[in-house]
C-alpha cells in the first residue's frame, strides 16, 4: 500500500487502520518524526486512526494450541504463555509507559507480555522466507518488542502495537539478513529480496503460473534489471560438505575439480622442467645461453627479448634468431624431449 492509497481509503471511510498504518511506514521505511508528520496530516485532514476502522477484513485469529501441535516442546510452552496475556486498552498502555520511563521493570514486563501474541503473528508471516526456525523468528522478534517497549513515546499519540510492529520486523529482518543465509548481502539488498520474493508468491496465487520478470518488477516497483540483479546476486548455496545422496558418505566438495593443480600434476610438471633445463645445460655455451635467456630458464625470472638477448650477448639480433632457431631443433632430437612430447 502506498500513501496515496492511505490518504484515498481514509479520505473514503473517515478513518484508516492502525495496520494499513504500520504498512505503509514499513515500506517507506519512516523514521519516528516522519511518523509524527504523517500522522499530523491525516489529522489536518480529517482521517482518524484507529484499530476498528473496518474497512479491512478482520484479523485473522490465530489457534495457538493448534499451532503449537506442529512445533517443539519450547515453542508450545511459549504460545501457551503468550495466550495468557490479556491486550491493553491505550489507557493502560500509557499508563505502562510512563511507568517504564521512570525504571519500573514491572510495567516494562507487563508491556512485553501483553505484546507477545503480535511478534508471533509477524513471525509467522516470515516462515519460508527464510531458513530460520519459527522459535528462531519469534525470538529475534522479541528483541525487537523489547526494544520498542523502551524507545514508546506514549506523548506521541499513537498505539503501541503501531510503533512496535516496526522495531519487530526490523529486527526479525536483519536476523534472516545476518543468519539465514551463508553468504551475507547488505542490508538493502537483502530486503529489496524479500519484496521481490512477496511478490512472486502473490503473483504466483493470483495468476495460477509462475510470473515473468517484467510483471514482478512491475509488483516490487523495480526496473526488471534490478530484479534480474537481485537473482543474481542471491543464488542459493549450498556447503561443500554437504553428504551426495542418502546412502554416500562422499561429500559435494569431494568432486568438484580444485582450482589448483593436483600432487600428480604438479609433480608432472616438476620433473617435465627439470628436465628440460637439464638437456638445455647440455647445448653448447652459446646456444644454451640464448635458450636459458628467451624462455626464462636458470636465473632467468622471465623471457628476455631477442634484441635485449642480442644487446647481452653482443651480436645481431638476426644471430639470436638463428641461434635459437638452431638450438630447438638440437633440443627436439634430444630423447628426453621426445619422450614427454609422445607422453603428451
Amino acid at each position: 500500500m502506498t500513501l496515496d492509497d492511505l490518504l484515498q481509503l481514509g479520505h473514503e471511510h473517515g478513518c484508516v487502520d492502525e495496520s494499513a498504518l504500520a504498512r505503509v511506514v514499513e515500506e517507506l521505511e519512516l523514521d519516528s518524526d516522519a511518523i509524527d508528520g504523517l500522522r499530523e496530516r491525516l489529522h489536518e485532514e480529517g482521517i482518524d486512526v484507529r484499530d476498528d476502522c473496518g474497512q479491512a477484513a478482520p484479523p485473522t485469529r490465530i489457534r495457538y494450541g493448534d499451532l503449537a501441535v506442529q512445533t517443539t516442546d519450547a515453542l508450545q510452552l511459549f504460545l501457551n504463555e503468550a495466550g495468557r496475556y490479556a491486550l491493553l486498552t491505550p489507557d493502560e498502555e500509557v499508563e505502562l509507559a510512563k511507568r517504564i520511563e521512570r525504571g519500573d521493570l514491572e510495567a516494562k514486563d507487563r508491556m512485553v507480555n501483553a505484546n507477545l501474541r503480535l511478534v508471533v503473528s509477524i513471525a509467522r508471516k516470515y516462515q519460508g522466507v527464510a531458513e530460520l526456525s519459527l522459535l528462531d523468528l519469534i525470538q529475534e522478534g522479541m528483541l525487537g518488542l523489547i526494544r520498542a517497549a523502551e524507545k514508546f513515546d506514549w506523548r506521541k499519540g499513537f498505539r503501541f502495537s503501531t510503533y512496535a510492529t516496526l522495531w519487530i520486523r526490523q529486527s526479525i529482518g536483519r536476523a534472516i539478513d545476518q543468519h539465514g543465509r551463508t553468504i551475507r548481502v547488505p542490508i538493502g539488498i537483502a530486503q529489496r529480496e524479500r519484496k521481490v520474493a512477496a511478490a512472486e508468491r502473490e503473483l504466483s496465487t493470483r495468476l495460477g503460473r509462475a510470473p515473468t520478470l517484467e510483471e514482478i518488477a512491475v509488483a516490487a516497483e523495480l526496473d526488471p534489471e534490478q530484479v534480474q540483479e537481485l537473482r543474481d546476486v542471491t543464488r542459493t548455496v549450498t556447503s561443500l560438505d554437504r553428504p551426495i545422496g542418502e546412502d554416500s558418505d562422499a561429500a559435494l566438495g569431494d568432486v568438484l575439480p580444485a582450482e589448483s593443480a593436483q600432487v600428480d600434476e604438479e609433480v608432472e610438471v616438476t620433473l617435465r622442467d627439470e628436465t628440460v633445463r637439464a638437456v638445455v645445460r647440455q647445448l653448447p655455451d652459446q646456444e644454451r645461453e640464448v635458450i636459458q635467456m628467451r624462455f626464462g630458464l636458470d636465473g632467468e625470472r622471465e623471457p628476455v627479448s631477442v634484441r635485449e638477448t642480442a644487446r647481452r650477448l653482443g651480436v645481431r639480433p638476426s644471430d639470436v634468431q638463428r641461434i635459437e632457431r638452431h638450438g630447438l631443433e638440437e633440443l627436439a632430437l634430444r630423447r628426453e624431449v621426445a619422450a614427454f612430447r609422445e607422453a603428451a
